[in-house]
């Protein structure tokens, strides 16, 4: 796949967002606002920095993967995947519909293509990343493992426990990201469970490099991910604080825990299309 520059990411994300409310919007249901935000981050990771192939094999031998820990955020990691080919556009309209595939949380027996792991329970996806990028050093598998899970996901004990035997063990050939939005269900991350010091230093202090970037920004997220890339091998898992604006760049969603699992009405979805120009064409 011909990597996109940052330019041509933006109006791919353009579309993203837009199939991304329309998923939710058609089904009455789904996780709009974390999704909106993180687009810019799947374009740029599925169109530029990992190297997959979209013929999809499970074991996913002599190629990147991806885990998604936070699963509730399927809209973007689906719409992502059909824009990249592994199924088709067309069945994303049946998101969340009866007998589908495009489960809310993404799932594995119905074996659509680019899902390796379920991930509807948090806290979960570090685990397993990290043992699969364990089993490609074994392997002599040069290729990376990439990750991605929210600030909120954090208060959940296995995570720390993933970290330290990522950390111990010199999985280095692991990017993991975190969605730090400062929004989760009930309300803040920091009135519901404050972080408390940076979760860089405490990351830091387990042994991982740290990078910082801008996840609303597709230049930012190329840089750093390209950076991080060029730090694997070195020793350390790689740990990607990644800033972002739940909701964004829809005016009305932005910065609200309100907009974290609740699905536009027609006005409402009408007055979001209208920020986001339909670059590739809707399904």
């Amino acid at each position: 796949m011909n990597k996109l520059p940052a330019p041509e990411l933006n109006n791919l994300t353009s579309q993203i967002r837009r199939d991304v409310l329309r998923m939710v919007h058609g089904c009455k249901s789904g996780h709009p606002g974390g999704s909106l935000g993180c687009a810019d981050f799947f374009a740029a990771l599925y169109f530029n920095i990992m190297e997959h192939n979209p013929a999809f094999n499970m074991n996913g031998e002599g190629e990147d993967i991806f885990f998604l820990s936070n699963g509730h955020i399927s809209p973007v990691f689906y719409s992502t995947l059909a824009r990249s080919g592994y199924f088709p556009v067309e069945e994303l309209k049946t998101f969340r519909k009866l007998n589908t595939r495009l489960q809310g949380h993404p799932t594995t027996h119905e074996h659509l293509p680019g899902i390796r792991i379920a991930s509807g329970s948090l806290g979960q996806g570090i685990s397993v990343a990290a043992g699969a990028a364990l089993a490609k050093k074994l392997n002599k598998d040069t290729h990376l493992v990439y990750a991605l899970m929210g600030d909120g996901e954090i208060e959940e004990g296995q995570n720390w426990e993933a970290f330290m035997f990522a950390a111990h063990n010199k999985v280095d050939n692991l990017i993991v990201t975190i969605d730090l939005n400062g929004q989760q269900i009930d309300g803040s991350t920091q009135n519901i469970m404050g972080l408390g010091a940076d979760i860089a230093v405490k990351l830091a202090s387990f042994g991982w490099q740290i990078l910082h970037m801008e996840g609303n920004n597709s230049q930012s997220i190329l840089d750093t991910m390209n950076e991080a890339k060029a730090l694997t091998g070195k020793g350390k898992p790689i740990f990607v604080v990644m800033k972002t604006e739940m909701g964004y760049p829809v005016d009305f969603m932005m910065g609200s825990h309100k907009w974290h699992g609740v699905s536009p009405n027609d006005a409402e979805l009408e007055n979001a299309l209208a920020q986001l120009p339909e670059t590739i064409g809707d399904y």
